[in-house]
């Protein structure tokens, strides 16, 4: 399965003009509240995300970093079940992070 992608500038440009779309962090609880792009919403388990996304939603999942599978595991799991407009953001907290853009959580600087 091929996995439709969105990068850093484009999330980014999507995130300033307040987009109708969900930006989902794909790691652990303690991950999400250590740190996690602004806006961003998280879910504990694949059955918690089915019913809190509607899947005419525009979804972007991400995790860590572009080697990370978490964020390809949920992509793959909303697209069998039936999401037609997910993207993965692979450079993840990582990229985000380098490009000195704005973080929340515990561990946020």
């Amino acid at each position: 399965m091929d996995i439709k992608t969105i990068d850093r500038e484009e999330l980014k440009a999507k995130l300033d003009r307040d987009d109708e779309f969900k930006l989902v962090m794909t790691l652990h609880d303690w991950a999400f509240r250590a740190l996690h792009i602004p806006g961003s919403l998280h879910f504990h388990s694949v059955e918690d995300a089915l019913a809190g996304l509607d899947v005419d939603d525009e979804i972007v999942v991400y995790c860590s970093n572009v080697d990370c599978v978490a964020s390809q595991f949920a992509y793959r799991g909303l697209v069998e079940n039936g999401y037609t407009n997910v993207r993965r953001y692979a450079g993840g907290l990582a990229d985000w992070e380098s490009a000195g853009l704005p973080l929340e959580g515990d561990a946020a600087g």
